[in-house]
Parts: structure tokens; C-alpha cells; sequence
């Protein structure tokens, strides 16, 4: 959560920020732990750190995420000596403040609701939630959804993690339209090692922060060094208690991942294996990861490790091998891809707002991390590092959160909408090879793995037109669902109609006159002024008109014109096609609508995607919306 450049507590804007005493850039931290019991936490092997009610990170987790976001300038900053450079947050300036409200166990409900109510209370300028339910839930059981909608009314971005529940479709979390969701995606960097063995070398990635050197040694898979009266199934996978030393020892242990990464690399570790590769299961080619591994180590994808367990099947005399760590690799094409586990559209509460919003680097990610917990998390790794490497979309989160920190320093007066649209009306959906964004298997991706596309940071800083999205659209789009009740979340009794919780909350003082029932005909979900366009129940025979409206925030007079890329069996219309703007009126705002009609039933009875460019010619400005259609109902 990027607090604003006011002091919270600490010190005062004129204090010197480089004393002893005062931290420039941290200004404040909290913990919420009503829903939480006392516990401890191990550090150096002794049970005496207490975790409760202290504001200190003690899991990795939010020392990584804030420091993405707005973590100042380090230079020679690495993860075990990988990836060395000057490491920055997305808003290298931001003071930042952090809000303590998960631990171990988990996160209640409460406590993530009044730590955002806190920092909307202290006047963050950004709230970076790299949290959320397991699933979507609907917004009057969602916390993080009533909490935000209090941050929109007073002027703060929302950025918020997907999930990490992919690839599986319809698992995108933080849903509500207010909050702008990011997906995970590769960089074009991987911590990449060399697996030798006889004349053939293949690559693996690793963050192992010691080699085996140039010095061959025998080779052995962990399916042939179970101890006689163990199953070769679980040895195979190298479980604790599966390895026979007597067959391992300073040898290379070749393991099928069955369980963690880590921990199969510290059962190799006792039963004194020199080092381990790691392959990924039958089928699996996608989901190798670098990780810290307490001894040098290779993950390796099946395919190629079936080259390995070939040769050690082959060869008649001692098989050998060598692990070398390399140097990490960049301009690795195609990038960005998509990762497994980044969660999936669509939106399951309201299938009208496409979700995810944007996808941002979310694998493989060097921030800084909490030296009160081992780089694994493991009892077993006595080892601190102050930068690690973390994946997920909590990694993503911030980054976004960081890019929506610049623009609000560079347009303080712009709406949090506003700077949501401009992050995501510029992203890209390509890749660095020419292609466009594909998953990890290679298979073309969709406005459902990446949203809007790949966040551009350069390009969001002149966006041209964007989508304001008021509080009162907010209170429309509220009126246009059906009422749910906040039973199980709030103690009311009887339960309050969704519209009666959110809409005080979203317009304050202005809520009082404001009833559903004075719009008269109140207009659908898919008429919410969203950078994005999400339409179900297409009529086979007949058409859907949405409604959008632009402000040109790029100066000038400039006239737009429209190019659609039409969705698979539904023909397009923008009217107008062009919008001409005067240059007269500061921000002056257009309304156009889009007509969709669908032309080959069969095709469109699944889901399909198109979208909408507004571009001038002048001022070298692309405006993108993504669509995406289906005849399906809900």
C-alpha cells in the first residue's frame, strides 16, 4: 500500500530523512491480528520471535511485494549472486507504508477490511493488494471489495492480485469493477543451468547458489537408490526416507517432482547426494521454476529429462554428469508468456466486466525479502538473503501498483479510474518474437489469461483518451445487479440489499438522495464505462448496443478514428466512427456505443474475442479496448 508524501508517524516532512531515527522511506506500518491467535515463529533455530501483533515480516512475502512497488534505488542488488543490477520499485520515490493483516494461517475477513479502511483513513494515494478469497464471491461477502469500494469514493487506486488458481478458466478473484486485477506473466530473463551428461548438454533454471564446478560425478536415478525394503515409486520422487546412501552418496540424484522443490532437494542433502536434477512429471514441459536450492540443483522440464533417464538406462559403464550454474539469461523469446497459475477469466460474479484487467511480470521476480525467514521458508535452511526471487501473482500485483504510483505523482488530478484506464488502454499483446502472448504450452492466450494485455509503462503516461469511470457509474453499475445480502459478513440484522451497503460507501455524503429506484430503467452490468467490453446472451437474431464514453486527455484538438478486430461470429459496429475533439474544453469527453450482432451462431456459441483501437493520426496515440462475446447466458 504506497502511502501519499505526508508523514504518517515517525517523523515529519521536516525532519532529515537520512537521521538515524527517521525512515524516508517506510513511514508507517500496522498489523491487524483480531482474527489470528498468538503464535511464534522460528528464527535460528529458537521458538522466541512472536508474530502476532508486531508489524514485522516474517514470512518474505510483504517485504518482496512493497518493495516492488515502491522500493528506492539499490545498486548491486541479487538473488544468490543471479541477476546482479540496480534493483527499484515501480515508484522508486513513493513513501510506502505497510499494513499487516496475513500471517501463516491465513487472512480473516475483518482484519483485511479494517487494515484497508486504516490506510483509506491515512490517506494512501495506492492500495497494492497482493491477497485474495480462494474464489470469487460476490461483492456483499467480499471484503475486499466493500473495503476498496470506500478507497474509490476518496480518490485512491486499487491494484489487486488475480489469483493463482490457472489455468483452470473461471477462477479470477478480486472481480469488483473499482479494482484493477492483474494476471502474471514471464520476463524474457531466466536463471538458466546446464545439465551435461555424456555428449548431450540440456537446460534447466535454478537459483542454486553453489556448482558442482567442472568436476564430473556418477549419476544415479532416484528410482534405483531406494533402500531395499522401500518402494522405487516414492524414491523415484525422492520422499523423505526414500534414499539409500549407501547408492547416493556424492552422487547426482535424478528425482521425479512429486512433492516441493526445496524439500526434495534436502532429502537428496542428508542422504548425501552431491547434487539433484529435478524433473517435471510425465506430459509437464511447462512449469520449471528457479528456485533457492539448498544444493546445486537443475529443475528440468520431462521432455528433457527424458534424454537423461535414457542415458542412464543406456550406458553400460558408470553414467556421469556435471550441474553448472550460468550466468542469468536475457532476451529469452517469446516473452511475455503467460504462467500456468495465473488465474483465468471469466468473471463468474459479473461475466459483463472482463477480468483479468492487465498482466504484469509475475515469475521469477528479484525484490527485496524479510531476513527473519530462511529464502524457502524451511526449518531446515538456515540461510538469509536480503533479495530473493518469488513468482505469483502477488509478484505481479505490485508492479502495477508501482506504474499507477507514477501517474498519480504525474496527474494528481486524475481520477483512480482514469489512471486504470490509461494502464490499461496501453497495454500490449504481443511478444518480442512477433507473436502475440501466448500460455506456457504455446497455445495463443486470451483477454481471459491477460486481460487488456501486458502492462507499458511508457506508454500509459500518454494514453490520449481514457475511460473515467465515476462513483455514481459505480452506484449505476450496483443498481443494474441484483440485491445480495451481507449475511456471514457483517453483523446487520435484518441483512442489508447490496445496493444499500456499496453505494453509501462509493458516494459518501451524495449517497442519501441517491435510490435505484429514482434511475427508472436502470442500465445492464455491460454499460458500465469500462476501458473493457464483456458481453453474454448475445441474440442469435438481433443485437446488443454498449455504451462507452472517452475524455482526451492527450491535448490539442485531435480526431480518433476507429478500427475494430472483430470477434469470431459477431459483427462490430462503432457509431461514430470517428470523434473529433475542439481542444476548447479542458478534458473534453465523447460517447460513442457499440453494436454487436452476431453472424455465425455456431462460432459464437462459445467464447470470442475482438476489440476496438481508437487511434489519431498526429499524435501517435492507440487506444485498446479488448471484446469479448458469447451467446452463452451467465
Amino acid at each position: 500500500m504506497v502511502a501519499p508524501t505526508k508523514w504518517l508517524g515517525g517523523c515529519d516532512a521536516s525532519d532529515d530523512i537520512d537521521n538515524a531515527g527517521c525512515n524516508g522511506k517506510l513511514i508507517g506500518a500496522r498489523v491487524f491480528s483480531k482474527g489470528i491467535q498468538a503464535q511464534t515463529s522460528s528464527k535460528g533455530g529458537q521458538m522466541n520471535q512472536t508474530v502476532v501483533n508486531s508489524p514485522w515480516d516474517y514470512m518474505g512475502h510483504g517485504s518482496h511485494t512493497l518493495s516492488t512497488a515502491g522500493g528506492g534505488f539499490v545498486p548491486g542488488a541479487s538473488a544468490f549472486g543471479h541477476g546482479i543490477g540496480t534493483a527499484k520499485g515501480g515508484s522508486p520515490w513513493a513513501h510506502v507504508a505497510s499494513y499487516k493483516a496475513c500471517y501463516n494461517e491465513g487472512c480473516t475477513s475483518l482484519d483485511v477490511l479494517k487494515a484497508i479502511l486504516t490506510a483509506v483513513e491515512e490517506g494512501v494515494d495506492v492500495l497494492s493488494l497482493s491477497l485474495g478469497e480462494p474464489r470469487a464471491i460476490d461483492y456483499a461477502g467480499d471484503a475486499i471489495a466493500i473495503g476498496t469500494s470506500l478507497a474509490i469514493s476518496k480518490g485512491i487506486v486499487v491494484v489487486a492480485s488475480a489469483g493463482n488458481s490457472g489455468p483452470q478458466p473461471a477462477t479470477v478473484t478480486n472481480v469488483a469493477p473499482w479494482i484493477l486485477t492483474v494476471a502474471a506473466s514471464t520476463m524474457d530473463r531466466i536463471f538458466q543451468v546446464d545439465v551435461i551428461f555424456g555428449a548431450t548438454t540440456i537446460q534447466g533454471q535454478s537459483l542454486s547458489n553453489s556448482t558442482l564446478g567442472n568436476q564430473e560425478y556418477e549419476m544415479i536415478s532416484g528410482e534405483n537408490a531406494n533402500f531395499e525394503d522401500q518402494s522405487a515409486t516414492d524414491s523415484a520422487m525422492c520422499l523423505p526416507g526414500s534414499l539409500d546412501p549407501s547408492k547416493v552418496s556424492n552422487k547426482i540424484v535424478v528425482c521425479t517432482r512429486g512433492g516441493g522443490t526445496i524439500s526434495t532437494g534436502q532429502v537428496v542433502k542428508e542422504a548425501g547426494g552431491a547434487g539433484m536434477v529435478l524433473c517435471e512429471g510425465s506430459g509437464s514441459d511447462s512449469s520449471i521454476s528457479a528456485e533457492p536450492h539448498v544444493i546445486p540443483a537443475a529443475h528440468c522440464s520431462y521432455s528433457q529429462c527424458r534424454e537423461i533417464l535414457d542415458y542412464l538406462q543406456s550406458t553400460t559403464s558408470p553414467p556421469v554428469g556435471q550441474i553448472k550454474i550460468r550466468e542469468a539469461k536475457v532476451g529469452v523469446t517469446p516473452s511475455p508468456m503467460m504462467a500456468d497459475f495465473s488465474s483465468r477469466g471469466p468473471n463468474t460474479i459479473t461475466p459483463e466486466i472482463l477480468k483479468p484487467d492487465i498482466t504484469a511480470p509475475g515469475v521469477s521476480v528479484i525484490a527485496a525479502y524479510s531476513q527473519g525467514v530462511s529464502p524457502t521458508g524451511r526449518s531446515f535452511d538456515d540461510r538469509r538473503v536480503p533479495y530473493t526471487v518469488q513468482s505469483g501473482t502477488s509478484m505481479a500485483c505490485p508492479h502495477v501498483a508501482g506504474v499507477a504510483g507514477l501517474l498519480k505523482a504525474t496527474y494528481p488530478n486524475w481520477s483512480p479510474a482514469m489512471i486504470k484506464s490509461a494502464i490499461m488502454t496501453t497495454a500490449t499483446t504481443g511478444a518480442n518474437d512477433g507473436s502475440g502472448i501466448r500460455d506456457k504450452m504455446g497455445t495463443a492466450a486470451t483477454p481471459f489469461n491477460y486481460g487488456s494485455g501486458h502492462v507499458n509503462p511508457v506508454r500509459a503516461l500518454d494514453p490520449g483518451l481514457v475511460y473515467d469511470t465515476t462513483p455514481r457509474d459505480y452506484a449505476n453499475f450496483i443498481c443494474s445487479l441484483r440485491p445480495t445480502s451481507t449475511e456471514g459478513l457483517l453483523p446487520t440484522s435484518p441483512p442489508l440489499p447490496l445496493s444499500d451497503l456499496l453505494i453509501p460507501l462509493l458516494l459518501g455524503a451524495d449517497a442519501d438522495p441517491f435510490e435505484c429506484s429514482q434511475l427508472g430503467g436502470v442500465d445492464g452490468p455491460e454499460n458500465l464505462n469500462y476501458p473493457s467490453i464483456a458481453t453474454t446472451c448475445l441474440p442469435v437474431s438481433g443485437s446488443v448496443t454498449v455504451k462507452r464514453r472517452v475524455k482526451n486527455v492527450g491535448g490539442g484538438a485531435p480526431t480518433y478514428t476507429a478500427s475494430v478486430t472483430e470477434p469470431g461470429g459477431v459483427r462490430v459496429t462503432v457509431q461514430p466512427s470517428t470523434l473529433s475533439f475542439g481542444g476548447e474544453i479542458a478534458e473534453e469527453e465523447k460517447d460513442f456505443t457499440v453494436m454487436l450482432e452476431v453472424h455465425d451462431a455456431a462460432v459464437a456459441a462459445d467464447y470470442v474475442f475482438g476489440g476496438i483501437e481508437w487511434s489519431d493520426v498526429d499524435g501517435g496515440h492507440r487506444v485498446w479496448s479488448p471484446i469479448v462475446a458469447t451467446t452463452k447466458c451467465g
